[in-house]
């Protein structure tokens, strides 16, 4: 049998579970900030710096961009996988994407940690 590497999950059933898991995640992260709009304090530069300051909006902030990067790829590969038949321009398209994926999730680390 051959092994996909390119894929998250194993199989298409743990890419169906991450991608939906990820989905609540992103969910409840998009409840968590509803909430501090609808019912925090008025909207300036202090309270948003204090908001994100909260190592407990950290850690949901790279745990919800975590996810959308996961819920990406995902998406990416199986539309790469269906449409672009050559492997070598498939490959160099997901090459591509990897690279912007990891630059999104450094560039999201960094700035939400210089908070």
């Amino acid at each position: 049998m051959v092994a996909n590497v390119s894929s998250v999950g194993r199989n298409g059933v743990h890419d169906f579970i991450l991608i939906r898991a990820t989905a609540i995640i992103l969910t409840l992260y998009t409840v968590y900030l509803v909430g501090f709009f609808a019912f925090g304090p008025e909207i300036t530069f202090a309270s948003w710096q204090a908001f994100f300051s909260q190592l407990t909006t950290k850690v949901f902030t790279l745990l919800a961009l975590g996810s959308i990067l996961i819920h990406a790829w995902i998406g990416l590969w199986q539309v790469l996988t269906d449409y672009i038949k050559p492997a070598a321009l498939r490959a160099c398209f997901q090459f591509v994407v990897v690279a912007v994926l990891f630059i999104y999730l450094f560039s999201g680390f960094f700035i939400v940690w210089g908070v």
